[in-house]
């Protein structure tokens, strides 16, 4: 007879997952928030450190506080742009390629990063990571996004280092080769990831008729601000046709994205035609230039070749509008997304008209992509009032607008990085709560709204419908 082995214990339950560490715990839209939260804190340590400041013309390094730090760290890994101090003269070229690379790293994803390493390392990627970069970069399902990364990381850097072989004709004649090189590199990586940072203290207004660095400066945001998702599927289709079709959100975002440029140059053309300060003195061909290259810029790039300051309210009030609306799903940029306003649009436009359903290129738009829409909508509008609230009640000076205030904070929640030169003019409790602006806006409001949800026990349960209620 056979003694069979007595079999050994099972594990106590729970045990397995207080074995899980921190990170394996936490779902995607956690692991988004603190990885850009620590990220930023990490960075503008670095940023403090006075080897990485600028010298001034006495010799003595430029001083750089922890605030001020914080503030540049937040902006190039929010990609958003937006300056309490002027990187060209407080830092030195070391820092600036610490700026540069936290744009990159921000703008490519912080887990987007650390999945491409584990990938190099020829580590196993499970499931959960994978759920979580699916998430970051936008893509439609976990399965695919190994060779999604591997994709947007050669086109990403094929793409910039292009950019930069074009910007090198103009700015090395400008600064030198080696300075010059280091300028193109700086700005495409800068455009792509639609952050906005320059390397003049007029950001590029002084290339404000050159088609060369507008064009390129230009393609560059569009590229970056299209979607990677968006890119890979339009490639495909022009390489294959009919294997590989243009998937409806693709249709969306490139109509919506045509449309916003098209009407944003018009809006520039047409309200600052005649103004002395902007569009006036420059011949038709430039302002065309100019109206077009700050439509782009709207797409939450932040570069400008015109003076916000000098403009006039309506082409503000229409600028407001298109950063809050910002760049596609999926690519570099901020905002509430193009086809998150497509939605709300369509299906408010749907419910005047007396229909049931929400279409689109012939295809019915899910109940549940609808309510979501809406409710970035609402969190965004919501987030946005607040912290505007917030900068009326910190701010201490008289000659700062009411204008201005809003641009800003439209702008820092857009990740756009346009100012109407008030930045630097507000005071250390404002500064805060545009960095954490810049912080919910790049990470987004639902993602964080998620992140720090606990599930409802109650959504179990199902109560009857009431249609008593009244709307409108």
């Amino acid at each position: 007879m056979t003694r069979v082995p007595p079999s050994p214990p099972a594990p106590e339950p729970g045990r397995a997952g207080r074995r899980k560490s921190l990170l394996a715990r936490l779902s995607p839209p956690q692991l988004i928030a603190l990885s850009f939260a620590l990220a930023i804190l990490l960075g503008g340590l670095i940023l403090t450190l006075p080897g990485l400041h600028g010298v001034n013309e006495d010799g003595t390094r430029r001083s750089v506080n922890f605030l001020q730090a914080l503030f540049t760290s937040t902006s190039a890994l929010c990609v958003t742009g937006l300056n309490v101090i002027d990187p060209s003269r407080d830092f030195n070229r070391a820092g600036q390629l610490v700026i540069m690379l936290l744009i990159q790293l921000g703008g490519l994803g912080i887990i987007t990063f650390g999945t491409s390493f584990a990938l190099l390392s020829r580590r196993r990627v499970n499931f959960t990571e994978r759920l979580r970069v699916a998430q970051q970069v936008g893509a439609l399902n976990a399965g695919g996004v190994l060779g999604l990364i591997r994709s947007i990381f050669l086109y990403t850097f094929v793409i910039e280092l292009v950019g930069a072989a074009l910007l090198a004709f103009r700015f090395v004649p400008l600064e030198g080769w080696g300075r010059g090189l280091f300028y193109a590199l700086f700005h495409s990586v800068s455009a792509f990831n639609n952050a906005g940072f320059a390397l003049y203290s007029d950001n590029l207004m002084g290339f404000v008729g050159d088609p060369l660095v507008s064009l390129v400066i230009a393609l560059l945001i569009i590229l970056g601000g299209t979607g990677f998702l968006v890119q890979l599927n339009v490639v495909a289709h022009l390489l294959s046709p009919r294997r590989n079709r243009l998937m409806v959100h693709s249709k969306l975002v490139l109509t919506m994205m045509a449309a916003l440029l098209v009407i944003g140059t018009l809006v520039y053309l047409v309200f600052e035609w005649s103004n002395p300060k902007t569009l006036a003195p420059l011949g038709f061909g430039d302002k065309l230039l100019a109206s077009f290259f700050q439509s782009v810029t709207l797409r939450t790039a932040g570069f400008n070749t015109l003076d916000y300051g000098a403009m006039h309210l309506s082409t503000l009030f229409v600028s407001i509008i298109l950063m809050f609306i910002g760049a596609n799903p999926g690519g570099t940029g901020g905002g509430i997304k193009t086809s998150t306003f497509y939605v709300m649009m369509a299906s408010a436009w749907s419910m005047v008209r007396g229909r049931r359903d929400t279409t689109l290129f012939r295809r019915r738009i899910d109940t549940d992509t609808v309510l979501r829409a809406m409710t970035v909508g609402l969190l965004s509008i919501g987030l946005v009032n607040v912290m505007f609230l917030l900068l009326l009640v910190f701010n201490t000076r008289g000659d700062v607008l009411f204008v201005s205030l809003f641009f800003e904070a439209v702008s820092a929640f857009g990740t756009v990085g346009l100012s109407m030169n008030t930045t630097p003019l507000l005071n250390p409790d404002q500064h805060v709560v545009l960095i954490l602006l810049m912080f919910l806006g790049r990470i987004g409001p639902l993602t964080f709204a998620v992140a720090f949800n606990r599930p409802d026990q109650r959504a179990l349960i199902r109560y009857p419908a009431d249609k008593d209620i009244l709307i409108g």
